[in-house]
């Protein structure tokens, strides 16, 4: 392991029933403290879905304690290394569902959901004429980086999606389609949708972006741009080839970036793309008026 990676950050979800989430996120909190980790974990009735950091030796106590638990003792730790904490703080909190999605049928993944394919599977299917793919994210994340050829999808939030699917997509019920997400919770729920909703061909990644571009075969390859996570880092790196390319643009000047920040003016808080000269000629913010508006505060 490389001297400087002493940290590493843990992504995982699983959906299995919990009886009691607000009592179980408050011990989870105990025990995530205990271990010193920093991170977002949200726990529901329908399971489990967080993101951790900590030290080597931190993180593997607590999946050594994760899978002695009955409930996750096949819980699947996504593993990436890191030089250090990837948040600043860790909370623990009760929610109704893992990803907000309020749709009225009652989705089990464990129950019904779209085919898994490997990082090897989505690769090769992508290639296939006939297949439609969609990116199961938000507009934001899709910007900075995506599948070559994936659809980028009009949406702000999650539960936007089956208002968007049944206004584009209706028409190719009987396509291939291939979704993806960061992951690979939002999938999970998103294809099990569209089966109930009568699309007959639905797969996803499984694992997400996040193994796809760990994959040893693949390589990360099709993918253009990095990916957007959901902590301090706010994006990285998947394709690991020589085809590595940045798309996102400066939504200052337009010239290539891939570095997502918030506007400075919490008021406004617009997350932007910026390159490192408009990052210092604008000083984070989205606009002059928000810098006139914060500064004469």
């Amino acid at each position: 392991m490389d001297r400087q990676k002493l940290y590493r950050i843990l992504l995982y979800y699983k959906f299995v029933p919990i009886e009691d989430p607000e009592t179980f996120a408050k011990e989870h909190l105990k025990l995530c403290q205990q271990l010193d980790l920093k991170g977002r974990i949200l726990v529901s009735h329908e399971g489990i879905n967080g993101t951790v950091s900590g030290t080597v030796e931190q993180t593997q106590a607590y999946m050594d304690v994760m899978h002695q638990n009955p409930l996750f003792k096949d819980l699947w730790f996504k593993i990436d290394e890191s030089e250090g904490h990837a948040f600043k703080k860790m909370h623990v909190r009760p929610r109704e569902e893992l990803v907000t999605f309020r749709v009225d049928e009652d989705l089990d993944p464990n129950r019904k959901t779209g085919k898994y394919l490997t990082p090897k599977e989505f690769f090769e299917t992508m290639q296939q004429e006939d297949a439609i793919i969609i990116d199961g994210r938000n507009d934001y994340e899709y910007d900075i980086g995506h599948f070559r050829g994936a659809i980028r999808p009009e949406v702000q939030s999650f539960r936007e999606f089956p208002d968007w699917i049944r206004e584009n997509l209706s028409e190719h019920k009987d396509k291939k389609i291939l979704t993806y997400c960061t992951g690979g919770i939002r999938c999970e729920k998103l294809t099990a949708w569209m089966l109930e909703e009568g699309f007959q061909d639905v797969a996803q990644l499984h694992g997400g972006i996040v193994t796809y571009g760990q994959d040893e075969e693949v390589k990360g390859r099709l993918w253009d741009g990095k990916c957007y996570v959901f902590d301090e880092r706010i994006a990285v790196p998947i394709n690991r080839t020589s085809e590595d390319i940045v798309i996102g643009k400066c939504y200052h000047c337009g010239n290539p970036a891939d570095h997502y920040i918030n506007c400075l003016n919490e008021t406004c808080d617009r997350r932007h793309i910026v390159c490192p000269e408009c990052m210092e000629l604008h000083r984070g913010y989205c606009s002059a008026l928000c810098k006139e508006e914060h500064t004469s505060k």
